[in-house]
């Protein structure tokens, strides 16, 4: 039995158990040939009659799939329907010859009243459909004692007349219910005329046998042929089954309204409505699953169902699965076996003219069959049903039978000019035709067409630019120029087929206005994504380009670049984004226009004023999921944790699922790389079977390759495909024969490095071969080795930071680039000394496309990036690091910040011009700061060197030294002359620059990384706090230390002071942040709520406020009256960098009014301080902001991110271009 009924039996055990009386159940199954005599008897045997029921479970349980369907028979012949039910979905499905002698037993008598009965004899090629079968005999079982409809309703040719002939093939069902006899009458479409000719047809059947005195003329009328049937079931038939077969409408079936039992099989599921008497449907799918309908064209040519060419299987999906076209199809092919090519491509080019009659069928040809069905619409719901075909597949359903095409009721309702409710009732019509499909299951109901049919009506409409153009002409009507609501979900189809419909309609100027629309591009992106715009600008290109190529590259280049972002909920502002792009394009100018409209209405938007340095980055970014992307490539076949599954790349449809083979996760496949011979190589965690082959052709693997006793990491063929590579947990990297699955050679890739033991292996992440074969790659740790295929002797080795992982390595398959994968964020692209910045965590995967132009690669931070590998930064190209200052002075803005070089850089002006660059400095860079006058710049080393710069002749002005160790922060006084350092080396420094004279401040246990200079009229005094939890106040006139307070019991990360002095405010990693008072040293208030280590803090200009921010990404405001909370400025839910600010809170600023505050944590947000909501957000290309300069007026905001951009932000003024 199988596993399927097995457990659905078992699942209905206990009610069952309770519920059934056995020995009327056996009867049936005795006479089926199920149970034997002796099973019988012992089953009665047992005591009670639950004990009976579960001995009878147990028997079955024993038996094979027939045991399954002879219980679930006799359970409907017993009237136990519900306990029918639960087994239903359990119904296993017999092998044609199974199926056969099971419903064949059928005995000499029964088969003598169906031949009498006119019953069609079952056809020469049938496979049946057990589970319709017993639906069918489970309704015809609710006849037995009553007079009642049976209703077999479906589309054209999906086999009513088949399965009702085949249903009353049961000699239980004919003795039991219908002894009577069984009558079949093929009604079809016919005039009154020729209605009375078949019911005179049925009378004289009925008369046979009748004594010659008895027998009557035939009616006259069909209100005298209805009279006559009358009598004749009631008084010589009264337990008898009459089968109308094809009825098409409600005059012919009232015709036989006669008070008997009935079985319909008809296209128009109402037709029943308009008879009396009990009622049941049966609704037959309109199509075969792949394995039956192979079954049914191997039978027709005389073969098996594995022995078929491939276009058995293409034909199946191209109809659908329909039993009329497989039939028609197969009977073809039985008289020119040789056409499978030929009616293939009859299908496909929809050629439904060509498919024709070679049986029995009323139709001469399948375009005929399914014309039929439209023939009896009224005109004008035939126009309507027409229209169907112009709208386009938007959402396909999978069905057993095929797919099914879903529509929205208020598309309709513009297209058809209708209400709603009117729109329903034309809907309802066709459903009752069987020409849609209704899923009652969803308010509003959903209603559906069928592939097949919608096929049919674009052949019968070919021409169909009218209709698109009504299409278009209904839409701008009634949407009056103004897009649908993005809250109705009926508008999903107009944002993702709209340009489809203009395109199709030749509307190149309203595709032009919609596509070029910034408008268009936010609604559609909200509601559908970026992918689908992105492909509209591809799929449409031709059309765009002749109105402006240039306008076109700009719209799709921004979503390519901003598609991760629109992806994001809370759903970002476009405009905003849009601000970004280069002057010239027409994203900007739209995006300008509206952030000035907006600017005029009190709304926040920033522009990016600097956008000329900004470098060429990444091509594409898509976010395809939440969470890591370990895994990425141009092409690709899919693999759950331990088995595959082989997918159609251009129909995405399943080819083939391979068996389970292995025990463990599946790490990877790869296909060969020549299309000689075709292989599939796939790796696990198994511990031996761990390297598998496999022919796609076949669900089992063709061969395990061993040799690794721990997981298999990574496998790739050579380029020729005579090797595979494999590379594992235990530290080598093995190369086998692929044809003899052999082990050729192994590499210890561990014994390279000496500090490895026994337990600890180096684990080989991955490998890739060069394009000519005769190289090895393989990465372990944090190192890429080069090994020579032939001596296995090792060529290169290339180590990255002792900080980083090596995670991925790819060399191209037609030169000698290879890029690599890094844990620092990052992709090096080697023998072209380029890096690929961007990516803000883990870069798992890296791959080049075939011709080396592209890139891609895949993160933790949840992106696929895509590169093109001649326009990325080489290492060469200096980046700006996060260590900057900047000072504002009027409307000009000059910053200082340090290179990947090692250089020092100062910038002016708000387009970013360079004024000065220092020479390279031989320890690194860690601080920088810049005098009020601008004329001074210093900075800060690693070794405990400080040095002053001349701007902008950059010639040194003193070289300071005395800290010992890296100086971490610096700082000018107002006046230029007093420069102030901090240090690892627990250390505050006060310089005279000009002299060298120094006075150390000392007192920290921990290294001081920031401290805060406060100025008052009458005195300087200096906050430093460090590691060691404690915070010192220093008189910088005396230099004395006034104050050393113990704050926190963990590190104080930063601190602030009021702009009158009177509070200052700590914050610790201890989660807490506290705020002192300056006269008393006493703490006025403990501020607690944050989840994680508070980061930065900053008071309102007003002092009436702190805000503070930590590293969840979580900002609190906090009222400096009574210390109580205020508000919390936060998302709904964490981002991609699982935290509600992209990272730490590492930033805060107050706008002079006090009313909106700009923070830093993985971008920049701006907030209203009196409602907590974020104001605007800018995403800049890296991530872990430092810190932001804020101009006095809140107009200008600066800052460097994590891969060494430049951001110059101002904010837009309201006004018009």
């Amino acid at each position: 039995m199988e596993e399927r009924a097995r457990s659905c039996l078992l699942r209905s055990k206990d009610n069952l158990e309770q519920e059934i009386k056995v020995s009327y159940l056996m009867d049936h199954m005795v006479s089926d040939g199920i149970l034997t005599n002796d099973e019988e008897a012992r089953v009665l045997n047992k005591p009670t009659r639950r004990e009976q029921a579960a001995a009878l479970l147990e028997v079955l349980l024993m038996k094979d799939n027939r045991a399954y369907i002879s219980f679930y028979n006799a359970l409907v012949r017993e009237s136990y329907g519900d306990l029918a039910n639960l087994l239903h979905s359990g119904l296993p499905l017999l092998s044609p010859v199974g199926k056969r002698s099971f419903a064949d037993r059928v005995s000499p008598s029964v088969q003598a009243i169906l031949s009498e009965g006119g019953v069609p004899q079952r056809p020469v090629v049938f496979v049946s459909r057990p589970a319709l079968l017993n639906l069918i005999r489970e309704k015809l079982y609710r006849l037995k004692n009553t007079p009642g409809w049976v209703t077999v309703f479906g589309m054209a040719g999906s086999g009513k007349s088949v399965m009702a002939a085949e249903a009353v093939r049961d000699h239980a069902l004919i003795k039991e219910c219908f002894p009577g006899g069984v009558h079949w009458l093929s009604v079809g479409q016919c005039e009154r005329a020729d209605l009375l000719v078949r019911m005179q047809s049925l009378c004289f059947r009925l008369e046979q046998g009748q004594s010659s005195d008895t027998s009557q003329r035939p009616p006259c009328s069909v209100e005298e042929a209805k009279e006559r049937l009358r009598f004749l079931m009631h008084r010589r038939f009264p337990r008898s089954l009459l089968i109308l077969d094809d009825v098409w409408d409600s005059f012919a079936l009232r015709s036989f309204d006669i008070q008997c039992r009935v079985l319909l099989t008809t296209r128009n599921r109402s037709l029943a409505d308009s008879v009396s008497g009990e009622k049941f449907e049966v609704p037959v799918e309109s199509g075969l699953d792949e394995k039956k309908a192979l079954e049914i064209l191997a039978l027709y040519v005389s073969g098996k169902p594995q022995k078929l060419p491939e276009e058995a299987r293409s034909i199946v999906s191209e109809c659908k699965g329909s039993p009329l076209v497989v039939s028609l199809i197969g009977a073809l092919l039985r008289e020119f076996p040789d056409c499978w090519s030929y009616y293939l491509r009859q299908l496909q080019e929809k050629q439904f003219k060509l498919i024709r009659k070679s049986s029995s069928y009323d139709y001469e040809a399948l375009d005929q069959a399914m014309n039929a069905s439209l023939q009896v619409l009224e005109p004008k719901h035939r126009d309507l049903y027409r229209d169907l075909s112009v709208m386009q597949k938007y959402i396909k359903v999978p069905a057993k039978d095929g797919y099914l095409f879903f529509f929205f009721l208020s598309v309709l309702s513009v297209l058809w000019g209708l209400e709603s409710e009117e729109v329903e009732d034309v809907l309802q019509e066709f459903v009752n035709k069987s020409l849609l499909f209704r899923d009652c299951n969803q308010r509003p109901y959903h209603y559906y067409l069928h592939d097949l049919q919608r096929d049919f009506l674009v052949e019968q409409n070919r021409d169909q630019i009218e209709l698109h153009k009504k299409m278009i002409h209904q839409y701008q009507q009634f949407y009056n120029k103004r897009p649908p609501s993005s809250g109705d979900i009926d508008c999903l189809y107009w944002y993702r087929f709209l340009p489809y419909h203009m395109a199709k309609a030749g509307l190149s100027k309203e595709l032009y206005s919609l596509m070029f629309s910034l408008d268009w591009v936010t609604e559609k992106a909200q509601i559908m994504g970026s992918a689908h715009l992105i492909n509209d600008y591809v799929e449409y290109g031709e059309i765009l380009d002749e109105e402006n190529s240039e306008v076109r590259l700009q719209f799709q280049e921004f979503l390519s670049l901003n598609g991760h972002h629109l992806e994001q909920r809370p759903f970002p502002d476009i405009v905003q984004l849009a601000l970004s792009q280069p002057v010239c394009s027409e994203v900007y100018r739209q995006a300008l226009m509206q952030a000035q409209k907006r600017a005029s209405r009190g709304q926040l938007c920033l522009d990016l004023v600097n956008k000329n340095n900004q470098g060429s980055l990444s091509r594409l970014v898509v976010h395809p999921q939440q969470g890591s992307v370990y895994y990425a490539c141009f092409s690709f076949l899919c693999a759950n944790p331990r088995s595959l599954s082989l997918w159609s790349a251009e129909q995405g449809t399943l080819i083939r699922e391979f068996g389970e083979e292995h025990e463990e996760q599946i790490n990877h496949c790869q296909f060969t790389n020549t299309g000689r011979r075709v292989l599939l190589a796939t790796c696990s965690n198994d511990k031996c079977t761990n390297t598998k082959l496999w022919n796609p052709n076949k669900p089992t693997s063709q061969n395990t390759m061993f040799g690794h006793m721990e997981p298999v990491n990574h496998c790739c063929f050579s380029p020729n495909d005579a090797y595979l590579a494999t590379s594992s947990s235990d530290g080598t990297l093995k190369l086998f024969g692929v044809s003899s699955a052999n082990e050729w050679k192994s590499i210890d890739v561990n014994g390279f490095f000496p500090e490895s033991d026994d337990e600890i292996k180096a684990i080989v992440k991955c490998s890739t071969w060069s394009a000519d074969g005769s190289r090895i790659i393989c990465a372990a740790r944090n190192t890429v080795f080069v090994f020579d295929v032939k001596t296995s002797d090792m060529l290169l080795e290339m180590k990255t930071s002792r900080l980083s992982t090596v995670q991925y390595c790819h060399a191209c398959p037609n030169s000698s680039l290879l890029a690599v994968a890094l844990s620092h964020y990052t992709v090096e692209v080697h023998k072209k000394n380029t890096e690929c910045n961007g990516h803000l965590s883990w870069v798992h995967c890296v791959q080049f496309s075939p011709d080396a132009s592209l890139l891609l690669s895949s993160s933790s931070d949840q992106t696929i990036r895509l590169w093109e590998t001649d326009r990325v930064h080489t290492s060469s190209a200096a980046a700006l690091k996060r260590d900057s200052d900047v000072l504002f002075s009027h409307s000009d803005v000059t910053i200082v910040a340090p290179d990947s070089r090692n250089q020092l850089q100062v910038w002016t002006g708000s387009a970013g011009a360079i004024l000065f660059e220092s020479e390279e400095l031989p320890s690194r860079i860690r601080c920088t700061c810049i005098s009020r006058s601008a004329s001074f710049v210093a900075l800060g080393t690693e070794d405990g060197t400080v040095q002053v710069l001349r701007v902008p002749s950059g010639k040194t002005l003193s070289k300071l030294t005395g800290h010992t160790r890296t100086v971490h922060h610096c700082q000018f006084t107002d006046d230029g002359e007093t420069l102030l350092t901090s240090s690892e080396d627990t250390t505050v420094r006060v310089w005279k620059w000009r002299t060298g004279e120094c006075l150390v401040l000392e007192g920290h246990k921990e290294p001081v990384r920031r401290f805060h200079l406060s100025n008052s009229s009458s005195s300087s005094h200096l906050f430093s706090w460090s590691f060691d939890g404690t915070l010192k106040v220093w008189d910088l006139n005396r230099g004395h230390m006034l104050q050393d307070l113990e704050c926190h019991k963990g590190a104080v990360l930063s601190c602030d002071v009021s702009s009158d002095g009177h509070l200052f405010a700590t914050t610790s990693a201890d989660r807490t942040a506290k705020v002192w008072n300056s006269a008393s040293w006493e703490m006025n208030f403990l501020l607690k709520g944050h989840k994680d280590c508070v980061r930065s803090c900053r008071f309102s200009w007003n002092n009436k406020r702190l805000v503070t921010g930590d590293d969840n990404g979580e900002i609190r405001l906090w009222s400096m009256l009574d210390g109580a909370l205020l508000k919390i400025c936060s998302r709904d839910t964490k981002d991609s960098m699982d935290s509600f600010h992209g990272g730490w809170v590492t930033d805060l600023h107050f706008s002079p009014d006090n009313r909106v505050l700009v923070s830093t944590g993985g971008y920049i947000k701006w907030w209203s301080t009196e409602t907590g909501e974020a104001l605007q957000t800018f995403y800049t290309m890296g991530a872990n902001l430092k810190k932001i300069h804020v101009s006095p007026d809140f107009t200008t905001f600066v800052t460097v991110d994590s891969i060494g951009i430049l951001y110059v932000l101002k904010k837009v003024e309201g006004g018009s271009l």
